[in-house]
């Protein structure tokens, strides 16, 4: 049943008041250190390191990290540790799950940085000592893990050796050690913070129960390795079947080449025999060759003589062609080389033939382009000289009218400037009224905006008291009471052992209803809470609240407890002052499963209340502090303690106020507020009518600006044309005489082409 607030504390060592933004924990933040107390026996033995121990943490340190400036370094001992206090617990153990790579928080990390800070470190030392130390070659015996958190950009983390030099700065590094030792702070069983716990104290599904089992003992883990090594050991498997298929191919390939090797050698030995049979064949065509020659070699004898006569007669023959064949053939090479090399000139000369003429073509198109230019410049350099003696004739006669007009002009324009003057100056003093007005008016329609939302709460609120009034158990919501029927109507029908109390709000009575605020900031949510004996009326209640609130929708939290239990004695620990009661005293608790419920998880019998803020600070910061007291609440719900102090945020209470004075108060209240918005419609009214009346008289005045700005700008715009018409002239007669001078240029440029196109040309023609 019990549950706590806080994974661990850290106690404060200075008594100065701290104030600051909270944490994502609730801590406050301040500049100030914090120092940790380890609980082992022997205290000078606390930073020994015992051989072999590798992956403790031995100290930790914070800067700008959360609602704190500097914290630490934190040192930590070999075994067991426990931090207590008021503030940095749950700094300390998000830095730890932060600094070494958790996700498990579902925070941002810019989160993590002190507000109005860029950046933030945390800084993590690990014992690297004995037989299973990470490359202690590397690192020594310690390593320092470093993270700087920015706000503009990703985190990034550094590895530092024991005498703190950079090792290495990636992240695969930091994972391999905390591999390597065994640290896994996403999980639970390791590190379980306070949202985790709460969430663990609910859960009542077994299968939410069985995957947080999984997920502590890594078998989640091990089954998604697993999983992944099957798929690796599936892709294999397939590709040694495409392998096995591939080395079938390649084996009845082998065996066709085998095949045809053995055919290539059977078919060589064939025509080895061949080739003996062949040789044999035609020994024996000789041999008859022969024998029939022998008989034909007497008649041959016969012949030689006349064929040796011949075949010498022949030889000289022979001997005389071929010196014609070998002179006949001397001079076809030297032909066919000279036809060669005039074949080469031949094609160079045709191709710079082709080129000529074209070049030739395209010279004489620039030379005639060029005269028709010159002609056509000619031409528009005559007509410019022309109009440039026409318009220094008109010129003088042109400068005495303008004067004449200018001056009649000029005393009209400041006529109009003197009244246009008077009219601004009393539209600028409208002006300045109505902006105050206008503000006076923005101030007053927010004011009433205001007072009319406050208002409208308030109504709503006395609506809902004057309801709770005739049934009170809708203060608590607008289901609780038909949940309560249903309770009652299954406790008779025997479906519970023990009937369930609740909500918690209805089972505690107010001894002084000054404090109702206090105690309803002191109690916070579980004034909704019910209390059941067991689980199975756990299970039954829970079924009945299924049928009031929708999946999805938030519902009261049940507390399973025993109800046969004996009231907690707290005699010596609970807060003892003479004045003032503690909130166990302030509250009647019939139920002692409620009181014990509030004592175990609000601790209220630590808690004072004092109805004054001063009062209450000066108990707080006396010499005589109270004993055992974690902290004061005033009448209006603020928090004090020791070093510090936290505002309520509410100004009346919700569920534990008295109905006939909320009533009462709330009905005064209205009764102000509409008064109120009475008197601001009135005075709203009244300003409205002025700004009505002094913008109708500055709309006037517009117009009449406006008809004298035209006015003005048209004999300006008068007197300009004026300027303009003959300062026009002397412009235009200069820029028609730079035009000349441009066109005289381009004459002699153009003049210069000619002579060289026509350069050109005659050269062509002779190469032609």
């Amino acid at each position: 049943m019990a549950q706590r607030n806080e994974d661990f504390a850290v106690p404060s060592t200075s008594g100065e008041a701290r104030r600051g933004r909270p944490g994502p924990e609730g801590d406050l933040s301040e500049d100030t250190e914090l120092v940790l107390f380890q609980n082992v026996a022997h205290e000078s033995n606390i930073f020994q390191s015992i051989p072999g121990e590798v992956g403790i943490i031995e100290s930790i340190e914070l800067e700008n990290f959360m609602g704190y400036s500097k914290l630490g370094p934190v040192r930590f001992g070999s075994h067991v540790n426990f931090v207590v206090g008021h503030d940095g617990k749950s700094a300390l153990l998000a830095a730890l799950i932060v600094g070494l790579g958790g996700k498990s928080l579902g925070l941002s990390f810019r989160q993590f940085v002190k507000e109005g800070k860029t950046s933030a470190n945390i800084s993590i030392t690990l014992r690297n000592i004995g037989e299973n130390a990470f490359k202690s070659e590397v690192f020594g015996d310690s390593i320092t893990v470093q993270q700087c958190i920015c706000v503009d950009r990703n985190p990034s983390h550094q590895l530092k050796d024991q005498a703190g030099k950079l090792v290495v700065s990636e992240g695969d590094e930091l994972k391999a050690i905390l591999d390597h030792f065994k640290i896994r702070v996403d999980n639970p069983l390791a590190i379980l913070h306070q949202e985790l716990g709460w969430q663990l104290l609910q859960i009542i599904d077994d299968g939410e129960r069985y995957r947080l089992f999984l997920e502590t003992t890594e078998l989640e883990r091990m089954r998604e390795e697993y999983s992944e090594i099957l798929e690796k050991k599936a892709r294999n498997q397939q590709r040694i079947e495409e392998g096995k298929e591939q080395l079938e191919k390649l084996n009845c390939e082998i065996t066709l080449v085998e095949s045809r090797y053995h055919n290539l050698i059977s078919m060589k030995d064939e025509v080895e025999n061949l080739k003996r049979e062949m040789a044999w064949a035609i020994v024996n065509e000789t041999e008859r060759d022969i024998n029939e020659k022998i008989r034909n070699i007497s008649v041959g004898e016969q012949h030689i003589i006349v064929l040796r006569q011949e075949l010498e007669l022949s030889k000289s023959r022979l001997s005389e062609a071929e010196k014609r064949l070998k002179a006949t053939l001397k001079n076809i090479e030297k032909l066919n080389e000279d036809h060669t090399a005039l074949q080469q000139e031949y094609t160079e000369a045709k191709e710079n033939a082709k080129k000529i003429d074209m070049a030739y073509t395209q010279v004489k198109s620039l030379y005639n382009s060029s005269q028709n230019e010159l002609n056509k410049l000619e031409k528009v350099a005559r007509q410019l000289h022309d109009k440039i003696d026409n318009m220094k004739t008109s010129l003088e006669l042109a400068e005495l009218e303008k004067q004449k007009n200018i001056s009649s002009l000029r005393e009209r324009l400041k006529t109009i400037r003197a009244q246009e003057c008077s009219l601004v100056q009393d539209t600028k003093l409208i002006h300045r009224t109505v902006e105050k007005d206008d503000e006076e008016h923005f101030r007053l329609k927010r004011e009433e905006s205001h007072v009319q939302e406050m208002l409208h709460e308030e109504q709503n609120q006395l609506r809902h008291w004057k309801d709770c009034k005739s049934e009170p158990m809708k203060r608590f919501g607008p289901q609780i009471s038909a949940l309560v029927e249903a309770v009652d109507d299954a406790h008779r029908q025997g479906h519970f052992t023990h009937k369930p109390l609740g909500p918690l709000g209805a089972c505690i009575r107010l001894r002084d209803p000054e404090f109702a605020l206090a105690i309803e900031c002191c109690l916070r949510g579980l004034l909704l809470h019910f209390f059941c004996d067991n689980h199975n009326d756990e299970l039954i209640l829970q079924g009945l609240m299924k049928n009031f609130f929708p999946s999805g929708s938030p519902g009261p939290q049940i507390i399973v407890s025993a109800f046969d239990c004996e009231l907690y004695d707290v005699t010596g620990r609970a807060a003892d002052h003479p004045e003032f009661p503690t909130v166990l005293k302030a509250l009647e608790i019939p139920e002692a499963v409620v009181a014990n419920t509030l004592i175990d998880m609000k601790g209220i019998q630590s808690v004072l209340l004092v109805k004054s803020n001063s009062v209450a600070h000066a108990v707080m910061q006396g010499e005589a502090f109270p004993k055992n007291c974690q902290k004061i609440l005033t009448a209006c719900g603020d928090e004090v303690f020791e070093g510090c102090y936290s505002p309520c945020e509410k100004s009346r209470p919700t569920y534990l106020g008295d109905m006939d004075i909320e009533i009462n108060n709330l009905e005064k209240e209205v009764e102000n507020k509409t008064a109120q918005l009475s008197a601001f419609q009135q005075h709203i009214n009244l300003l409205e009518n002025d700004l009505k009346k002094n913008r109708e008289t500055i709309d006037s005045h517009y117009k009449n600006i406006r008809e004298m700005t035209v006015k003005r700008i048209d004999i300006t715009s008068e007197m300009k044309d004026l300027d303009n018409k003959n300062e026009n002239q002397p412009k235009e007669m200069s820029v028609l005489e730079s035009e000349a001078q441009e066109i005289k240029e381009n004459v002699n440029e153009i003049e210069k082409r000619i002579r060289t196109r026509k350069e050109e040309l005659e050269n062509l023609r002779e190469v032609r």
